[in-house]
């Protein structure tokens, strides 16, 4: 963001200098987007974050090293202190305009909480094991996140929800059905980061969302949910495309739906390609789909977001690599795909320049 405000900066001289617009406009505009970058996530509320979170580790490991020589009502009195010391006082926090140290003790609470139904189960042998733990710690810290309205806790219960989803999919615990579990702990996380208005938190979700799709890749066929992934990666990619604004509206990714599903497409592709390594007619196919996937997305969409130009191009490379190494058997083959996408590349790249250069002269 503080890019952005700096790029800013100059245009509204340049734009000063020209007549177009006059100083106390640009001023204006200037402070506006100040202010909202003062907002913004800034490298000193990470840190704030990152400390919270060491020191609640901090409270639970000296806890847990003097366990046996506090008494058990002690105990559990600590506990529930900790945990609303750290929720009221990032209240008041709160409330004096302190908002990093507000965020960072509620963290702290919330990992305390977290803690705590371990600590309590051990202490008191609760009949349940880790996965309920889990889901509970998780419960908690969503249900502070919308009664506190707080970002990095709505963020803390979207991190709990993937390892837990992690852990299930690759069978740390038995019973329950992770295909029809997932979605809804998702839906739970992104209703409530609408609430809260963090965007990383739906980030977060929207990425966990796919690898969500390659843990059921794991369990069910990969080739079926390979191409599922894809094609409703590449809907999502035209309807962000086709109509941005009603589009941003709705999901509120900060108009980075394509880029989410560009992830998407190209891991449902790989996904793809790695289970048909032997077959070397599917690579292929897959291999063109996957580059005209990717001119299509950067002819779309790759002006305006240098993070999807990004993801992109690493899309391209991983690509290229992965037809070098699964087709050295036949080179002359690969050598011919190249050659043909080099060549096509080149057009599309001198028909884009040609349009371009026609479009800024009729803005000129």
């Amino acid at each position: 963001m503080a890019a952005y405000t700096k790029r800013l900066k100059q245009d509204l001289d340049r734009w000063v200098t020209r007549g177009l617009v006059d100083r106390s406009t640009a001023d204006a505009l200037l402070a506006d987007a100040v202010s909202q970058d003062r907002r913004s996530l800034s490298f000193g509320f990470v840190l704030m974050m990152m400390a919270a979170l060491l020191l609640g580790a901090a409270v639970l490991l000296v806890v847990a090293s003097n366990w046996e020589a506090i008494p058990r009502l002690t105990r559990v009195v600590l506990l529930f202190c900790l945990i609303f010391v750290g929720y009221v006082g990032g209240a008041l926090l709160k409330l004096r305009g302190h908002d990093a140290l507000a965020e960072g003790a509620w963290l702290i609470a919330a990992a305390t909480f977290g803690g705590a139904i371990a600590l309590i189960g051990q202490m008191y042998h609760l009949s349940g094991d880790e996965e309920a733990a889990l889901l509970t710690w998780f419960g908690g810290t969503l249900l502070a996140a919308a009664v506190l309205r707080s970002g990095p806790l709505t963020i803390g219960a979207g991190g709990i929800a993937v390892f837990w989803m992690v852990a299930k999919g690759f069978d740390l615990w038995s019973g329950g059905d992770l295909s029809r579990a997932y979605p809804i702990v998702a839906a739970l996380v992104w209703a409530v980061s609408l609430w809260t208005g963090s965007s990383y938190a739906r980030h977060l979700v929207a990425l966990s969302l796919v690898l969500y799709a390659v843990v059921l890749a794991f369990h069910y066929d990969v080739t079926a949910v390979s191409l599922v992934l894809a094609g409703v990666s590449a809907l999502l990619f035209a309807v962000a495309v086709l109509d941005p604004k009603r589009t941003e509206q709705i999901v509120r990714l900060d108009g980075r739906l394509d880029m989410h599903a560009l992830i998407g497409f190209l891991t449902g592709a790989a996904m793809l390609q790695f289970d048909h390594m032997e077959e070397t007619a599917t690579l292929v196919l897959a291999a063109v789909i996957v580059f005209a996937a990717i001119i299509a997305a950067l002819l779309l969409a790759g002006r305006e977001s240098r993070g999807l130009r990004w993801i992109a191009y690493l899309g391209f490379t991983f690509e290229l690599c992965f037809l070098y190494v699964t087709t050295l058997g036949t080179m002359l083959g690969t050598a011919g795909l190249f050659l043909a996408s080099g060549v096509v590349l080149a057009l599309i790249a001198l028909l884009i320049i040609r349009v371009e250069r026609r479009m800024n002269l009729r803005a000129a």
